[in-house]
């Protein structure tokens, strides 16, 4: 299957889920949930922590566009820009924990590296 992963809602309701759990997963540095959203969480917050670490106005306004809590920009601009500098991807790591006991779905965890 090419594209993204539809995970079962549409457009609009699949983008308002990712944005609060990308600014969720930037605040904490840590999320569980199931492996579909992680591989869908993983590339959006790398993608804003590039966008970090390029420190213009134009990038904090598309990161202010996407990340929904103004505080969690801040701290992606000033702290996690500057702890990743000098790398140049994979910010992130996605584990697999087991299934959830009540529906067996594939869990995993996606954290900051």
């Amino acid at each position: 299957m090419t594209g993204p992963r539809k995970l079962g809602k549409t457009t609009d309701q699949r983008m308002a889920m990712l944005r609060q759990q990308v600014t969720d997963f930037l605040d904490t540095g840590k999320m569980e949930t199931t492996i579909s959203r992680c591989k869908e969480i993983a590339p959006l917050a790398e993608k804003m922590i590039t966008l970090g670490k390029k420190n213009t106005l134009a990038s904090r306004r598309q990161a202010l566009a996407f990340i929904t809590r103004e505080d969690v920009v801040t701290k992606v601009f000033a702290e996690l820009a500057t702890k990743y500098a000098d790398r140049e991807g994979g910010y992130t790591r996605v584990t697999r924990t087991g299934v959830r006991r009540g529906d067996s779905a594939e869990m995993g965890v996606v954290e900051l590296v």
